[in-house]
């Protein structure tokens, strides 16, 4: 077969999507995607692993070609984009076999009308035989969905991990050669994707890690030959340890904002903590996450607008919320005409970030010296904080 090969018999098929931008209508995709697929091939019986985008079955079949039979159909996951093209594959293969999570199988009849008598449910540590291969299956929920599940393949020792460790990255090779490149998008979908369901996460590493793995083959990316690389930054991440880190999106409006974001980030640098400022009326909420993973302090810099805080404010305070950081400290900083509610409105919109909120700093109008105090004693007393973790 003319396709990467991950392991003896054992292909990574699939779609690069280059031109991608959006996932979910969501998630902006700067890199593209891929939906990959793998094909293991025993002596006796052969399996695909996962399908692709329902929008994209053509490509997948056309992979297929040859391939004279499937045995078994492995849906690790329910959602579309790793199980969409499942229907068109059973129907070129109508004596394959389903296997799926237990909780899996419902999902994929509800979401995609499947006929649940090809589908058979297989519990954790299940495994079927290829022939000269194993595949046993890993249950892994909530890495992110409930039903998600990872395949072993021991003799060769591949770890088939879904969503697991994958990253949103379209690239030409199969392997993971770029390590910046790779890191960044890795931890880009992480963020977005993972960060939620870190206690889950941190007990699936456990799990997995009980065996010597030597390729992770994920369902969005490239895959990886240095399987700590991935395995390693996840443990960094999933840690309740935060960085020396301060995370700060702001809107501003008519620019008095803007005159504190800026002295307020001046005054933190100068107390050595690393900050990642964030314009959000053109940010990448992709770039945004990515800060949110390591920081120890959120700040929010808005306007008062009606009382409360400029829309995108509310947008970002949601977003933090759901992605739910470890960050320690919060606060706000801001203009305001006349009165201002803002942190009244704001509050409520954090309750999962179980944070100490520092005393907010706001302002009537332009910012003076006395604004510009308070900022850096809310500065000192950021830094004063960020030391006793470190």
């Amino acid at each position: 077969m003319n396709f990467p090969k991950i392991a003896d018999n054992v292909w990574k098929l699939g779609v690069t999507d280059w031109d991608r931008r959006l996932f979910d209508a969501l998630i902006p995709l700067p890199d593209g995607t891929s939906y990959n697929s793998y094909l293991v091939r025993g002596t006796e019986k052969t399996a695909l692993l996962d399908t692709v985008d329902t929008a994209l079955p053509d490509r997948l079949l056309e992979q297929l070609d040859g391939v004279e039979s499937i045995d078994f159909i492995i849906a690790h996951h329910a959602e579309q984009d790793h199980s969409g093209a499942l229907e068109a594959v059973m129907a070129k293969y109508p004596s394959a076999e389903i296997l799926c999570s237990n909780k899996c199988k419902p999902m994929l009849q509800d979401h995609l009308g499947i006929d649940g008598a090809r589908i058979r449910s297989v519990q954790d540590g299940e495994t079927v035989s290829l022939g000269d291969k194993t595949l046993e299956f890993i249950a892994t929920p909530w890495v992110h969905w409930p039903e998600t599940m990872c395949t072993w393949l021991p003799e060769d020792r591949v770890l088939f991990s879904c969503d697991f460790f994958g990253s949103h990255l379209a690239t030409s090779g199969a392997w993971a050669d770029d390590p910046a490149r790779v890191y960044e998008a890795a931890k880009r979908y992480y963020a977005e994707i993972m960060m939620p369901f870190r206690p889950s996460v941190r007990a699936n590493i456990a799990k997995i890690n009980t065996r010597d793995i030597a390729v992770i083959a994920p369902s969005h990316g490239p895959c990886y030959r240095d399987p700590q690389f991935i395995i390693k930054s996840y443990q960094d991440w999933i840690s309740d340890t935060p960085k020396n880190e301060v995370v700060l999106p702001y809107i501003s409006m008519h620019g008095s904002t803007r005159k504190m974001v800026d002295h307020l980030v001046s005054a933190l640098s100068q107390r050595g903590i690393t900050v990642y400022q964030f314009d959000l009326s053109v940010t990448d909420i992709g770039k945004l996450a990515i800060a949110l993973v390591d920081a120890a302090t959120v700040v929010i810099g808005t306007p008062t607008l009606h009382m409360g805080p400029h829309p995108l404010v509310f947008y970002a305070a949601h977003l933090a919320n759901v992605l739910r950081p470890k960050v320690k400290y919060a606060s706000v900083i801001g203009s305001y005409g006349w009165a201002t509610k803002v942190v009244e409105h704001i509050t409520p919109l954090i309750p999962n970030l179980k944070v100490e909120l520092l005393p907010p700093v706001l302002c009537k109008g332009l910012p003076k010296e006395p604004d510009f105090a308070a900022l850096d004693s809310l500065a000192a007393s950021i830094a004063e904080r960020h030391a006793n973790l470190l």
